[in-house]
């Protein structure tokens, strides 16, 4: 599996299930993707209301072209089994993707899969809800490449840096930051990691969260290492940082402008029988051509989407 792309994950909004008002604000956020929270950001005792709230929200309210998708418990804790079954039972024709949080193995996945088979043969639902998993435990990140390849309902791989910085015992602040002198970019290996398993799996890759959203330079800044490394998007705790997003994963001008014409100058050397060409003193192969059909894969998406 392989190259399956580009939907748009630019940003991907982390929203409280259990807070209404803010629910209501991230529907209109203009996201990517807007992901109602039923785990670490809500209590535990709240968890079965916060869960009533989502199938409401996702019932009631206009998500325009944002996908929606909810953040369910992870499949080791109490909540999990109800988390699905009401959700897809309630709100199943209103919800596009469920996020598996703390995967530590494919089976995790694979668990969420065979439950929602189950469900949509049950309730005849002939569309499929997809998956996002978030890799954010040392476990996880061992693994990565055989849980992004278990489901061929999966779309995304997520970094999660909080969870993963406990699971590794990394000495950084809340912003996931080092707290000592560290060179060079502290999470490249982990986002690496999740990057190439994502692409093995034919998958987005999506960066962690930045908690200090009035801090707009350092989120740019993370947004940008993970998109060096070919990551295709960043979650956003705030709206603020939501067109920081869209943004940086998006193609600039010039990079569609220069990606058109080593298009055009590929295909057109190859009509003549030949396999490379020269574009303003540089080489344009194969590789180069499969680079810039991938930017303009995206930038069209983007502009289907109206975002």
């Amino acid at each position: 599996m392989a190259r399956r792309r580009p939907l748009v994950r630019r940003s991907e909004l982390a929203t409280p299930a259990s807070n209404e008002r803010m629910i209501a604000k991230a529907a209109a956020s203009g996201a990517d993707l807007v992901f109602l929270d039923l785990e670490d950001a809500v209590a535990p005792a709240e968890r079965p209301a916060a869960r009533e709230k989502a199938v409401a929200a996702l019932t009631e309210l206009d998500w325009g072209a944002t996908t929606r998708a909810v953040r369910i418990n992870g499949v080791d804790t109490e909540w999990a089994h109800d988390d699905v079954i009401e959700l897809v039972t309630r709100a199943g024709d209103h919800l596009d993707t469920i996020i598996v949080p703390k995967a530590t193995a494919a089976r995790d996945v694979w668990w969420v899969d065979v439950l929602l088979t189950q469900l949509e043969t049950k309730l005849r639902r002939e569309r499929r809800i997809r998956l996002e998993v978030l890799i954010e435990d040392v476990a996880g990140l061992a693994h990565a490449e055989e849980i992004a390849t278990v489901s061929d309902r999966l779309d995304a791989l997520i970094f999660g840096a909080g969870d993963f910085s406990v699971s590794l015992g990394a000495r950084v602040d809340t912003n996931f930051v080092p707290t000592v002198d560290y060179p060079g970019d502290f999470w490249h290996h982990a986002r690496s990691r999740v990057a190439v398993a994502a692409r093995l799996g034919g998958l987005l890759a999506i960066d962690a969260p930045y908690p200090d959203y009035r801090d707009p330079e350092g989120y740019t800044r993370e947004a940008q290492r993970a998109s060096a490394l070919g990551f295709d998007g960043k979650w956003a705790i705030h709206p603020d940082q939501i067109p920081i997003a869209n943004g940086v994963f998006a193609p600039t001008d010039q990079e569609v402008a220069e990606a058109r014409r080593a298009a055009a100058a590929y295909r057109a050397a190859e009509r003549e029988g030949h396999g490379a060409t020269g574009l303003d003193g540089r080489l344009v192969d194969a590789a180069h051509v499969k680079l810039a059909d991938d930017v303009l894969a995206r930038a069209a998406e983007i502009e289907r989407r109206g975002t």
